[in-house]
């Protein structure tokens, strides 16, 4: 990426003091220990053009701010997860190398956390980048988000369970660390999970609002991984299925339904602090200010479904396909009433609201996925389901709730995931340091 706007200019100082400290692939510790890029979210207006009409001009305006935000890696908490939902995510799970040891983790985890920092704001993952080194060599980023903006990218990394342990044992030091709830998820009725396709000892989460940007983070991260981590499977994911701002609107899936509708926004502090943040109080202590991610992906019966009348997805949902409201009466934003008959015992919202789970709430994050057909001719498509949640429990309880959602008979499960998302990288310092303190 090329340096743009303000960040470019804050950031030409470190970019020399960074290629000075460089390793031979450009990803300097020490540079990293040096970098502390410029907080918060950049964005440029952008007026209404002569000629077009108001909705014509608002569109374009949000998408040139979408296309310049910039999003910081460092913070309290990890971006990518209260962060405005972007249009395009590239999902990548990973697994370390044999023989691998602790340093090499953690420089890995040192290398990614300088890159990301980078990425984030725009820039190459280097200071010589895609261009600036020598000829003789292979560049330090792969090049072909040269000359785009930042468009909103956030990397979000997780640890999964066989990073703490696996049949190698404790080859980090880091099993007496585990997270107790930090556990392949159980069976699920509907489950015909892809081993290849679940699991993982890392993840990294890369959302943006070019779909471009989002694929060269995590190529770059993968290459960056070379020797220490192999990439194990990948996802890509387009159409956000769920908000995480009041100012977004609801989004539809691939069923043609509003969905998230009553996610948890950004400033529901109280909200996210009872749902989604570990607290300090919680163990170990090493998470605090984290998350816990589940990932699954969701294939629809599209074909299936697109033969269902109206009025039957309708039922099946609990709310009306063209306005969104419940069908107990009002508007999207209706609160259900379930104290009659009009939404099925085993409609889809009635199993899933927090009213029916002793107040149960998680904050999701889910894409639509279209991955061309399968065998028979079908469209190989779905949701690919992301949710963060204080504790795994939360997730595990809703989801062996929705056993007998209706909606079940237009859905597989096939791929599955569980990582600790640990607090946001101090500058200076890299992500999930804490846990190797």
């Amino acid at each position: 990426m090329n340096d743009t706007g303000a960040d470019a200019a804050a950031d030409s100082s470190s970019d020399e003091a960074v290629a000075a400290a460089s390793t031979p692939t450009g990803l300097s510790r020490r540079g990293l220990l040096g970098l502390a890029i410029g907080g918060g979210v950049a964005g440029l207006a952008v007026g209404a053009g002569a000629g077009l009409s108001g909705g014509v001009a608002l569109g374009r305006a949000r998408a040139a701010e979408d296309a310049l935000a910039a999003y910081d890696f460092f913070g309290g908490h990890q971006a990518g997860i209260t962060t405005p939902v972007q249009d395009h995510l590239h999902f990548a799970s990973f697994d370390m190398m044999p023989r691998t040891d602790r340093d090499d983790l953690v420089s890995l985890l040192q290398d990614w956390t300088y890159a990301a920092s980078r990425m984030t704001q725009g820039l190459d993952v280097s200071a010589t980048g895609a261009v600036g080194g020598s000829a003789e060599e292979p560049p330090d980023d792969t090049g072909e988000a040269q000359g785009l903006p930042a468009s909103g990218l956030t990397i979000t990394i997780g640890f999964g369970p066989g990073l703490f342990e696996n049949e190698d044992g404790d080859r980090y030091g880091i099993a007496a660390s585990r997270p107790a709830a930090l556990v392949r998820l159980p069976a699920f009725l509907g489950d015909d999970l892809d081993p290849q396709a679940s699991h993982g000892d890392l993840c990294i989460q890369a959302c943006a609002d070019d779909p471009q940007v989002a694929v060269h983070a995590i190529r770059n991260l993968s290459r960056i991984a070379f020797g220490r981590a192999r990439l194990r499977w990948s996802q890509l994911g387009f159409g956000k299925t769920s908000r995480t701002t009041a100012a977004q609107a609801t989004p539809r899936n691939l069923f043609g339904f509003k969905d998230g509708t009553a996610n948890i926004l950004a400033d529901d502090t109280a909200a996210l602090d009872a749902h989604v943040w570990v607290a300090d109080s919680d163990e170990p202590a090493w998470m605090a200010g984290g998350s816990y991610l589940v990932a699954r992906k969701i294939a629809m019966l599209i074909e299936t479904w697109d033969r269902v009348r109206l009025s039957e997805q309708d039922t099946i949902i609990g709310r009306d396909k063209g306005e969104g409201a419940p069908l107990s009466g009002g508007t999207e934003l209706t609160e259900p009433d379930f104290s009659g008959s009009a939404i099925d015992a085993n409609a889809h919202v009635r199993l899933a609201h927090p009213d029916q789970n002793d107040g149960i709430r998680i904050l999701r994050r889910g894409y639509n996925y279209v991955d061309g057909n399968n065998d028979l001719g079908r469209l190989d498509a779905g949701l690919f389901f992301l949710s963060y949640q204080r504790d795994p429990a939360q997730f595990i309880t809703l989801q062996r709730r929705l056993s007998t959602d209706l909606m079940n008979e237009y859905l597989r499960h096939v791929g599955s995931g569980i990582w600790a998302i640990p607090r946001g990288a101090t500058a200076g310092s890299y992500i999930g340091a804490e846990l190797f303190a």
